[in-house]
Formats: C-alpha cells, structure tokens, sequence
C-alpha cells in the first residue's frame, strides 16, 4: 500500500486499489476529492484559494492550488481516462474552515468552497458528501479501493464520508 501526500496545491491521483490518498491539517484549505467506482480511480486536490487570477505563475505550476484550475485538472485528468458520463464520477469536499480569520473579514474557506462548486457546476457536477466550515483543522485520506474518506480532527477519526 502506498500512501500519497497532497501538500497545499498538489494533486494526487491514483488507480491502485491498495493506495491512500491523503492531506494534512486543512484549515481554510479544501480537499476536492473525486472518485470514479468503475475503475476504481481516486484523486484528492488541495486547494488553497478561490482564484487563479491572483497568480497565474502559480496556477500553471500547481493548479491544484486554486479552485478554478484545480476542477479543470482533475476534469481534463477524467477526460483522458476516457470517463465521459458524469454518472460515473462522484465529488466530496472537505475543509474550508474560518481558521485565523478571528474578525471575519475574509471567509477564505467558506469561498474557497463556494468557488469549487461554482466550477463543478459547469461541468455539471456537485458534491455527493462534504464536511466543511466551523472552525476546525482537518486530516482527509481517500481509500482508492472503495472510495471512502476519512476525516480525522484533532488526531481521532471522526467522520467517513
């Protein structure tokens, strides 16, 4: 079993049924998490902000770190493995905490999250699952085998989505 870390803008993929897919300590941060159950396929994306427009060196870089680049990634990913129904993909979020934003002034999370939606949607894609917002930090890994996420909060595991 391999376990493969997304750090803040990777993305992960893999199609082996005894890989992890896993992301530390997401505050604001999202986890994009698709899966294909046909394959079985998984890929995990760290997102760490709204919009590539801020930096768009980066995005080309890492486009996992923005949400609009990211969804386009892990689309034109799905597309090369010939997965053309959307039936045949399911989407979970994870994150998207007001962590450091004690005014709330920003609510990076809360848009991170938003935009990640509002780029699935064009592809006409949503979210099956999601634990997002509040104010905690998360761990999320993704058992390629069956899809399954586990979100760990202060070290204990305490939901599967």
């Amino acid at each position: 079993m391999a376990q493969l870390i997304a750090g803040v803008g990777d993305i992960v993929v893999s199609n082996c049924q005894d890989d992890l897919l896993k992301t530390y300590a997401l505050g604001s941060c999202v986890a994009l998490i698709v899966y294909v159950p046909e394959v079985p396929f998984a890929a995990l994306a760290h997102v760490a902000l709204p919009d590539s427009s801020a930096n768009r060196k980066r995005a080309f870089r890492k486009p996992g770190y923005f949400a609009d680049t990211a969804v386009s990634e892990l689309i034109a990913i799905l597309k090369g493995m010939g997965v053309q129904k959307n039936n045949q993909v399911w989407v979970k979020l994870v994150g998207g905490a007001n962590i450091l934003d004690t005014n709330r002034n920003f609510y990076i999370g809360k848009r991170n999250v938003l935009a990640i939606k509002k780029h699935l949607w064009k592809y006409h894609l949503g979210a099956i699952a999601e634990d997002v917002g509040a104010d905690l930090s998360r761990t999320v890994s993704v058992q390629v085998k069956d899809g399954k996420v586990l979100v760990l909060t202060n070290r204990k595991l305490t939901k599967i989505l």
